[in-house]
């Protein structure tokens, strides 16, 4: 049952209201459950507001002075939270979960509204009715606008430090396997041998491109809506370049309404997720694969995996497993971000506070993804003997063969022919390409002599695909190299993608 006749808390909107809200509605529509999250972006856009409202005479210096400070100390309830936490819990370290900080948090403010109330509230204690200018030449649109993009961008640039890690593991990966070959497969069917580091490598070529999606994005949204108003622009004359370049933006927004109500920043940090997912999801997948009895080419790592209640055999890739399910739940969280956005009018509407819990996830999602991947990758082990194997038979050298035909001059649609013909007579015999002998072989074309045998073994299978992206060991060296290079240069500059 709502109590509508308790007094309702403060509000920053109610002068023109005579009924206090519904108890139900007024916790039901409340953000700060979930938006105190931004109290650093809060915080810190708040601070650059208020050293553009000095600037602009509202505050004095020394107005100015003591307002940083209070938000300074306002900054710090975080920090506090989590210290009682670990207190209380017997941990020596600050670390939390955000769901224990949250309740904490939300305890602990139960009037604000959101993080822009919260931080209001704060710093009323803080410094007194001096914290009632703050809001000069200022609306809650442009605050909320400022604060995701902040948040997104800090989110970006953790993601790329962590991809850079596991770039790093992956290389070191497949450093460490030289020149040992598996077999690549087409339609999940063996097709022809590669070096495992050539497969290795084609992951690295999907987080590189993942990196640069992420940097896109970052550039793109490196722009700040202070100073946008709630919809026509400040009422005050502000410097806006002076927000902008406090908080390392490129430059102010260049359209109040486009400001306030533009989500393209989130929509392009949830898109650039939900492709790294799907990348995760399909190493995911041939580990998950490759770790089966049947595949039988990896060891998994017991520090990442579990066993069974019910069978005492068994060793399950839970890692692999969650890894390829957590690339729904940025799916899903990318796909819950568009339809929020998808048909709403000019210029902010209530919706958009949907879509900071979307992001918040994703975010969270990332996080735990790139913390336990470069480990689990560096302990990796693979079964080379059996990936060897699989490697040399099952006339995955095919190819090849047809190749060398094709270079003595036989049109390579009928060197394909003959070579499939090859292959129907080993089937039928049991034996191997290269263990058919030469006279049954020259029945088939004359073009065999006694070098083909060299051209068709496993090293000559390989090197055959001897151009820059191909699976040959000079050409799989030189691309190991260059990605090494690209990634120490990236590692070295901190994964600094503005």
């Amino acid at each position: 049952m709502s109590t509508t006749t308790e007094q309702p808390a403060l509000k920053m909107w109610s002068g023109r209201f005579r009924e206090p809200l519904d108890r139900t509605f007024e916790q039901w529509q409340r953000s700060f459950p979930f938006d105190w999250r931004l109290l650093p972006q809060e915080v810190a856009a708040s601070k650059a507001h208020a050293q553009a409202i000095a600037a602009a005479g509202v505050l004095t210096p020394e107005e100015l002075e003591t307002m940083l400070a209070g938000l300074e100390r306002v900054g710090e309830r975080a920090i506090n939270w989590a210290h009682r936490i670990s207190a209380t819990s017997g941990q020596m370290d600050y670390e939390t979960s955000n769901a224990q900080v949250g309740a904490a948090v939300v305890a602990s403010a139960p009037q604000a509204e959101d993080i822009h109330h919260y931080v209001e509230l704060e710093l009323t204690k803080e410094v007194g009715a001096l914290a009632l200018k703050l809001h000069t030449g200022r609306s809650r649109n442009e605050q909320i606008a400022t604060d995701m993009r902040l948040f997104v961008r800090e989110s970006i640039d953790v993601t790329t430090a962590g991809l850079i890690h596991w770039s790093s593991a992956l290389l070191s990966l497949a450093e460490r396997c030289g020149d040992d070959v598996m077999p690549g497969y087409t339609h999940l069917q063996r097709a022809e041998p590669v070096l495992i580091a050539h497969w290795l490598l084609a992951y690295v070529s999907m987080l590189e491109r993942d990196l640069s999606r992420f940097a896109d994005a970052r550039a793109r949204m490196n722009f700040c809506p202070l100073g946008s108003g709630a919809i026509a622009g400040a009422t005050l004359k502000l410097d806006r370049s002076i927000a902008a370049r406090e908080l390392d933006f490129t430059a102010p927004t260049p359209n109040s309404m486009d400001a306030t109500s533009d989500r393209d920043f989130m929509l392009d940090f949830a898109q650039a997720a939900s492709t790294l997912g799907l990348h995760i999801s399909r190493f995911a997948e041939e580990l998950t694969l490759y770790a089966t009895a049947e595949f039988g080419f990896v060891d998994l790592p017991e520090a990442f995996s579990t066993g069974s209640s019910a069978m005492p055999q068994k060793k399950n890739p839970d890692l692999t497993e969650l890894a390829r399910g957590k690339s729904g739940r940025l799916l899903g969280a990318a796909t819950a971000l568009a339809t929020i956005v998808k048909g709403l009018p000019l210029a902010y509407n209530k919706d958009l506070q949907e879509g900071q819990e979307q992001i918040f996830d994703i975010a969270d999602t990332l996080a735990g993804l790139l913390s336990v991947l470069p480990n689990f990758t560096r302990a990796l082990r693979f079964r080379q003997c059996a990936m060897a194997h699989a490697a040399e038979t099952g006339y995955l050298n095919a190819m090849a063969a047809a190749t060398y035909l094709s270079n003595k001059g036989v049109p390579f649609r009928k060197a394909h022919e003959i070579v499939g013909n090859a292959v129907r007579l080993g089937l039928d015999r049991g034996l191997e390409l290269n263990n058919l002998p030469l006279a049954d072989l020259q029945t088939l074309s004359p073009e065999f002599t006694e070098d083909f045998f060299d051209a068709v073994d496993i090293r000559a299978t390989l090197d055959c695909h001897d151009n820059p992206g191909g699976t040959a060991v000079s050409q799989v060296h030189i691309a190991l190299r260059a990605a090494e290079a690209r990634i120490a240069l990236l590692a070295a500059k901190g994964g600094a993608l503005g």
